[in-house]
Order: structure tokens, then C-alpha cells, then sequence
């Protein structure tokens, strides 16, 4: 019986992941990993003692390395290398060494003297081996079976010296169980006469524990015989089925079958449970899971494998049964290197029967390897994938095969391409799903990768491609992503933690939980840029911390570096989000848009920038598809460019927009009514803050013709900033000093203002500094008297205004006014662009 996906991940014991009969077998496989030393002996005899059940079959596999050293023995001793002693020699002490650490002093010898008999029988047979320069395959199978029986007599010693599980523990040599003949396919047990070994072996009222040696069995004649690669894992398959097992545990070095290969898919998953057909179909292209053969006995008797980590008993692992309860319609994405693409086209093979016989009867008899096979519906053209080291061989059979039709043109051309590779999304939940295949291919295509050729069978659990060898990793990574990890996962840099990128980070820390739990928006920001240091990380910055993570983790700064690190295959989306007024910073946007990575700022420099370079910038987003947002550009959070963005997509026509564009500006024309000198109040409000460091920066204008020149190029108008009529409210004589010059030298003005101050009052009208562009171009920026009655003359006092006179909107503007400066409402406001980003990107907010 499958296990609920729900009870799975409730396991917390190292024990069995959920509740078997005490009275049942459970067999458990460890893996090489799983006993390469005597901590790993240790790990095993605790996971077995925490088990409920009674009985236990315990198969192992020999000493993690062990057995590739054991053939290799075989291999010098044919080139009568005699470097094979020393080895013995070092095999002998490797598992020397670990019957020392887990035995008493009497049974590490007694398990020596064992050992010291079996390697003296080794160097015999790898001596004659020696002499006659070649060693036959059940010479290679004697001497690669030993890993096996080394490791199983040392545990069975050391768990039986342990006495802390009922029962007997008896050891198990499976030469004397197991029988098998080697065929085509492979070696096929024999079960009759394996089963009247066991249950000679095995009484029915047994409780206690085996220890068996896995990898190793007998054929009919009672020769010693090998499984093949994977051999242990087939044997816990094999004396599972023997046994009645109620389940099958598989212990390896990994929690479970993995959505994805992890070194090539950094957010690979664990698939919590999958089908027997989706574990063969991921295995066969390429999957680290467990062979498709060694399944086979448990495919027979219905008997559920567990894929657990040795290293981490506590985790539930995978599940692999008949009827799994996973709700997930694709479980892993894999692919296969190394393969070459057999094309045979032509307009002769039209309606012609047995071009398909020919063709892979023709590699078939060449004993080349069909992996994948695609043929179009218009039978013009057939093409197969096959291993890339038999393409050579592949293309001379295939030419010798259709010789006359080439000479004769009905087939133009067989070609064969190498240097590609497989990529397979395999789940029985694709079946009748509309949608996986979409969103396969609109992976690869977002991802630049190009399709050579199609397969899906009809069950529909498995849409192969063909593509680039070069492109398999980002492949595996786009697709991954694509359906494992929340569709709005972005990569986020934020380049300038300054006045607005520090309140824009903890913005962040306070709402990424919330947007991730409840609309899936994965919001990771793998990197922070300062002038001088960078922050980066992979999984992504502790936001409650970030400060703290800064200071202790930073690097020196590399802009190229910075990028690179964010704009990663694995991660769907990558935003840099500059909260700098760096035009060195903003000439790097056309370069980053072109290359598909999306632009958040506040800063005004790339807007404002000569009207080419702006055209540069819009024309790289517009290539690539990647957005490029800047509301913060304008009015901070206020909704300015969205607003004039959504009149001129509905139709509207803007006759002219103006506003006071400046919080600076607006407040010192608030405040000034005479009572106090223009030069205090600017001294005054340089000390609260409410002006930038140089009070210049605000009273040029330059700032506010920067944000007319972004409105009036949202309006469709070609303008440079040298179209804007600017009034400079800095005297020229102050404009080149330092700002305590600046600040010591300003009252001597302050006649001047005053003047226009008294003269504005007179006709009954106050001053505010006044941005202005209409649809014509005609763009400026200065002090201007109003009506007391005007809407600029009535707001708060560092409120922006906006109003926009449109087609509709003439009697009556559309007027936008709130704060428009400020690190908390600008940092909103770049927030708003973040999540309006997400949401294009297909997220519901």
C-alpha cells in the first residue's frame, strides 16, 4: 500500500517512514556510501536497531570504493603489473583498520585471519592471471565478489557484538541463495531454486536479522556469478521479493530521488513519491535513482521501495510504488550527454514501406544503441538519437545501408550530428494535463535553446527533446525551474543601500513572507552592491539581517562580478534594482535589458540621459522582453507615470502637464511668506534634512527639468534637456562655491527674493516653483506667480502636485498630489515597480 503524501513528510524516527507490522520483513540495502568506514558502520547498526520490525534483511554492498579496486587488481595483473600485491596488501589493511575500531581485540583477529586467507587465495588467482596475461569473466567475478563478503563478516561481527536488537543475527552468503543465468538481457534469477534456498534457509517462525552479501550469486552449476553494476541494489530486490518483503529500503547518500541532478540544479527537490514506471523512465535517461533491472523483483511481488539517506536517517526520503499519492504531474527532469543525432531524410521515403526496418535494423546489426526516435508525420525525414561514441560507426552503416537511394537522390542526405544531449520531463501526471508541454518548450525558448528534435510516447509520462550538448545544463535548470520552484521566483540584486536602498531592504524583510506564503511570489535578494563592498549569496541574503551580514560578509565590489552571480539558469527571473543617482550605474541598463535582465530604479539619469541613449535603453527591453521599471523616477511613490501611461494607452490626448515636481521647493514656497529671510528658511531646512547635502542640487532645477524631460518622452516628445527653459534660483556668483560659501553667502540675495515676494503679494498671488510641458515641447521650469484659489497654492508643505490637462480632462485636470520625496515613499515606490514586475511576469496579486 502507497503511502499519503501528508503521512510521509510527518515521519520524524529514524525508523521505517510509516507503520509496517512488527511480524513483516523489511529489507534494508546500504549502499558503498553508506559503509566506507567505521562511523559508517556505527550510522548502519543504529538505523537497524531503531527498527520496529522483527525481522530484518540487511543487504550491503562492499566498502564504498572497494570494488573498482578489486577489478582493478585484475586489470594490472593482465599487464603483470605487480603493483597488485601492494594493493591486496592495502585492501587488507583498509578493512583491517575498520575491524580494529568496532570489534574486541579477539575478534578483529579472528575477522583478520579470515581476511588473510582470502587474500592469499586472491594473489594465487590474480598470479595465474599474471602468467597467462588474461583473466576470464568468472576469474573478474570471483575477485570483485570479495567486497562484498569482506563487508557483511565485519558488520555481521560487529552488530552481533552489540546485542542490543532480539533475535538472532545470522550472516547470509548469498552464493548459497541466489541463483541466476547471465542472457541477453541480463542476469535473470532463477526463483524457483532461489526460493527453496531461502525457505531452507529462512523458517517461517525466524526472527532475528540477516546480514547479506549483496552483488554476488551462484548459476546452476553453483559457480560464483556477479549481478552486474547496481548488483547490491538488485540483491535488496531480489531477497525482498524472496522474503515477502513488506518493503524495501534503499540507503544511499542522498534524501531521496532528486527532482533534478543537484550539481548541474542547485534547487533540485526531493520527490516525496513516483510511480515504478516514472523511477524506470528517470533512470533510463540518466537519473541517479536505482536501476531499472534491479526494480524488477519488487515490480513483481507489489512491494514498495523507500530511497532514504544514511546520513540523515530522520528525513522520509522517496517512496516508489504502484500507485504513489503525489500530487506533483512531473516528478523529475534529467537528461543524457553524449549523444549524436541520426537524420536520414528524403522525398523517396514518402509512403515507402520499411524505411524504418532498414534503418534500425541496420544499426542494430552494428550493435549500436537507439536511445530516442522522431519521425514527422509527412514521413520526409527520420532521425534517432544514439550514444555520440558510436556516430562514426553509425553514419558508415547507415550510408552503406540506403547507398542506391543516396546514388539515386530518392534519400538527399544522411546526416549525423554530434555533440548533443538529451533533456526528458518525465511524471505520470502529465498525462491528459493540458499545459506541460507549453510550458516545457516555453522554458527552453526563454531560455535560448534550441530544439532539435521531439519525442512523446502515448502514455504521455515522458516529452523528450534533443538539444545542444552546451545548452543541457541551462536546459535542465529553465525546466526545473519552470515547474519546481514558485513561477515568480526572482533573483534580485539591489545595487546603492543607501538613504533609499536601506528602507527598500527592510520593506522587503517585512513583506517576503507574506508574499511568498500567499502569492507565491519568491522575492530572493542574492546580492547587495555598495561603492566600495558587495554582498552576495547563493540561496539568498537574510533580509531581517542583512546589515549585520553586510558588514561581516562583504567583498570588494565588482559591478561585472555582482551581475554575474545574480543572473543564474536555475532561477526563472533576475532583477537589479538600482537605488543610486549613479549615471555611471544607469549606462550599464542597455546592457542588462538586452541581455533579459529586468530594471527597477528610482534613478533619473537613463530617463534624462541624451534622447539616443534613452532610445537605447527602450529598444534593448523591447529585444530582449525584459521590463524596465522607474514609476520612483517621478513624484517617488506617487502614481504619476502610471497615470500618464494609462491615458495615452486609453486614447486620451495630454495637452500639457505641470506640477511642482520638487518636496525641496514646494516646502521652502510654503514657508515662505516674508516673515522670515528665504536664505534662513533654506538654512533652516538644509538642517531637518528636507534639502540635499548641497541645497543647490534642489534650487538649480536641474532636478525637476529631469523629471519633465522623463514626462515629456512618456508623452511621445523628442526632448533633450537643453529644450527645457530652466530658472536657476542659485545666484551665479554662488554657483562655483564651496557649500559653506554657498550657505555664508546666500542672505546677500535674499533682497532679490523678497522683491518678487512683495510684488506677487501685491497683485494677490503667492510664488511656487513650477514645472510645465505641453504637447507642443514647450517645456519649463521656474518660480511663477499663482492664484491664492490655485490648487499649487493650497497643499502640503512637501507635497508634489501633478496636473494633466488631457482631451478629457479640461474643464476639470486630473490632478495626483501627495508626498513625492522621501527614502520611505521613494523605497515604496520602487516596492510597487518590484511587484508590478512580478505581476507581468504572471503573478496574482
Amino acid at each position: 500500500m502507497c503511502l499519503k503524501q501528508n503521512d510521509q513528510m510527518s515521519s520524524s524516527t529514524i525508523g521505517s517512514p510509516h507503520s509496517t507490522a512488527p511480524d513483516s520483513w523489511v529489507v534494508h540495502k546500504f549502499g558503498g556510501s553508506s559503509v566506507a568506514d567505521a562511523a559508517c558502520f556505527e550510522r548502519v547498526a543504529n538505523i537497524l536497531e531503531a527498527q520496529p520490525q522483527k525481522r530484518l534483511g540487511v543487504v550491503l554492498s562492499a566498502c564504498r570504493g572497494v570494488t573498482d579496486a578489486l577489478l582493478r587488481l585484475v586489470v594490472l595483473a593482465e599487464q603483470q603489473d605487480e603493483r597488485y600485491q601492494i594493493e591486496v596488501q592495502a585492501l587488507r589493511e583498509r578493512h583491517a583498520t575498520i575491524a580494529r575500531a568496532l570489534l574486541s581485540a579477539q575478534a578483529a583477529a579472528l575477522y583478520q585471519s579470515a581476511m588473510d586467507r582470502d587474500c592469499h587465495d586472491i594473489e594465487g588467482i590474480l598470479h595465474t592471471v599474471q602468467l597467462t596475461r588474461s583473466a576470464a569473466d568468472n576469474v573478474r567475478d570471483l575477485i570483485a565478489g570479495y567486497g562484498e563478503i569482506w563487508s557483511t563478516r565485519l558488520f555481521h561481527k560487529y552488530f552481533e557484538s552489540r546485542t542490543r536488537r532480539a533475535g538472532k543475527t545470522v550472516w547470509v552468503d548469498a552464493r548459497r541463495v541466489v541463483v541466476v543465468e547471465w542472457g541477453s538481457l541480463g542476469p535473470a534469477v532463477q526463483w524457483t531454486e532461489s526460493q527453496e534456498n531461502t525457505d531452507k534457509l529462512v523458517g517461517a517462525d525466524f526472527a532475528g536479522t540477516l546480514i547479506i552479501t549483496g552483488y554476488i550469486a551462484s548459476n546452476r552449476k553453483g559457480v560464483q556469478t556477479t549481478l552486474g553494476r547496481n548488483g547490491s541494489d538488485f540483491s535488496g530486490s531480489i531477497f525482498g521479493a524472496l522474503l515477502a518483503a513488506a518493503e524495501i529500503q534503499i540507503w544511499t547518500d542522498v534524501d531521496g530521488v532528486l527532482s533534478a541532478d543537484p550539481r548541474r540544479v542547485p534547487d533540485a527537490k526531493v520527490i516525496d513519491s513516483l510511480s515504478y514506471n516514472e523511477a524506470m523512465e528517470l533512470a533510463y535517461f540518466g537519473a541517479k535513482v536505482i536501476h531499472p533491472q534491479t526494480m524488477a523483483p519488487a515490480i513483481r511481488r507489489n512491494i514498495p521501495i523507500w530511497i532514504r539517506n544514511t546520513f540523515a536517517p530522520e528525513k522520509p526520503g522517496s517512496l516508489i510504488c504502484a500507485a504513489p499519492a503525489s500530487t506533483l504531474p512531473v516528478k523529475g527532469i534529467t537528461s543524457i550527454d553524449g549523444v549524436a543525432l541520426v537524420n536520414v531524410e528524403g522525398a523517396g521515403m514518402i509512403g515507402v514501406p520499411g524505411t524504418a526496418h532498414r534503418l534500425f535494423g541496420a544499426l542494430r546489426e552494428e550493435g549500436i544503441s537507439v536511445i530516442l526516435i522522431s519521425q514527422g508525420s509527412s514521413e520526409h525525414s527520420i532521425c534517432c538519437a544514439i550514444p555520440a561514441d558510436q556516430s562514426e560507426r553509425a553514419a558508415r552503416v547507415v550510408r552503406s545501408a540506403f547507398d542506391r537511394e543516396l546514388t539515386e537522390g530518392q534519400i538527399q542526405r544522411v546526416e549525423v550530428d554530434s555533440g548533443l544531449a538529451i533533456l526528458a520531463v518525465v511524471g505520470d501526471g502529465m498525462a491528459g494535463m493540458p499545459g506541460v508541454s507549453a510550458k516545457v518548450f516555453d522554458a527552453l525558448g526563454g531560455s535560448a535553446v534550441n530544439v532539435r528534435a521531439i519525442a512523446q510516447g502515448a502514455s504521455e509520462r515522458n516529452i523528450s527533446v534533443v538539444i545542444e550538448g552546451k545548452d543541457a545544463t541551462r536546459a535542465l535548470r529553465a525546466v526545473h525551474s519552470s515547474f519546481y520552484l514558485s513561477p515568480h521566483t526572482l533573483s534580485i540584486g539591489v545595487i546603492g543601500p543607501g538613504t533609499v536602498g536601506r528602507v527598500l531592504l527592510d520593506q522587503l524583510a517585512s513583506q517576503s513572507r507574506r508574499l511568498r506564503e500567499q502569492f507565491q511570489i519568491d522575492l530572493r535578494v542574492r546580492g547587495i552592491l555598495a561603492s566600495e563592498k558587495m554582498l552576495l549569496s547563493d540561496s539568498g541574503v537574510d533580509l531581517k539581517n542583512w546589515s549585520e551580514a553586510f558588514r561581516n560578509g562583504a567583498v570588494a565590489a565588482d559591478l561585472a562580478r555582482f551581475v554575474e552571480h545574480l543572473d543564474v539558469d536555475h532561477l526563472p527571473h533576475t532583477v537589479l534594482i538600482d537605488c543610486t543617482a549613479s549615471e555611471t550605474v544607469a549606462r550599464n541598463y542597455p546592457q542588462w535589458l538586452a541581455s533579459g535582465i529586468h530594471v527597477v530604479t528610482p534613478n533619473k539619469k537613463a530617463n534624462s540621459a541624451p534622447l539616443a541613449f534613452y532610445r537605447q535603453v527602450r529598444a534593448a527591453g523591447r529585444t530582449s522582453g525584459a521590463h524596465y521599471l522607474y514609476e520612483a523616477t517621478v513624484g517617488a511613490g506617487l502614481p504619476v507615470i502610471q497615470t500618464l501611461r494609462d491615458l495615452r494607452e486609453t486614447g486620451d490626448d495630454i495637452e500639457s502637464i505641470e506640477g511642482i515636481f520638487s518636496g525641496t521647493l514646494a516646502y521652502l514656497f510654503n514657508v515662505y511668506d516674508g516673515g522670515v529671510s528665504f536664505s534662513e528658511i533654506v538654512r533652516d531646512a538644509k538642517q531637518r534634512g528636507y534639502t540635499e547635502p548641497d541645497p543647490r542640487d534642489d534650487l538649480s532645477g536641474t532636478d525637476v527639468a529631469r523629471k519633465l524631460i522623463i514626462l515629456g518622452r512618456e508623452m511621445g516628445l523628442a526632448l533633450e534637456m537643453s529644450d527645457v527653459q530652466v530658472e536657476s534660483l542659485v545666484p551665479p556668483d554662488l554657483s562655483g562655491a564651496s557649500i559653506e560659501e554657498f550657505m555664508s553667502g546666500l542672505p546677500r540675495f535674499d533682497a532679490v527674493m523678497n522683491e518678487r515676494l512683495k510684488a506677487a503679494q501685491g497683485r494677490g498671488k503667492v510664488l511656487r516653483y513650477v514645472g510645465r510641458i505641453t504637447a507642443k515641447g514647450e517645456a519649463t521650469v521656474g518660480l511663477i506667480e499663482l492664484d491664492r484659489s490655485h490648487a499649487f497654492a493650497n497643499m502640503a508643505l512637501t507635497d508634489n502636485v501633478v496636473r494633466f490637462a488631457t482631451g478629457r480632462y479640461n474643464a476639470n485636470a486630473l490632478i495626483v498630489q501627495g508626498p513625492g520625496a522621501g527614502p520611505e515613499v521613494t523605497a515604496g515606490g520602487v516596492f510597487a515597480d518590484l511587484l508590478r514586475l512580478s505581476a507581468y511576469l504572471g503573478a496574482h496579486i
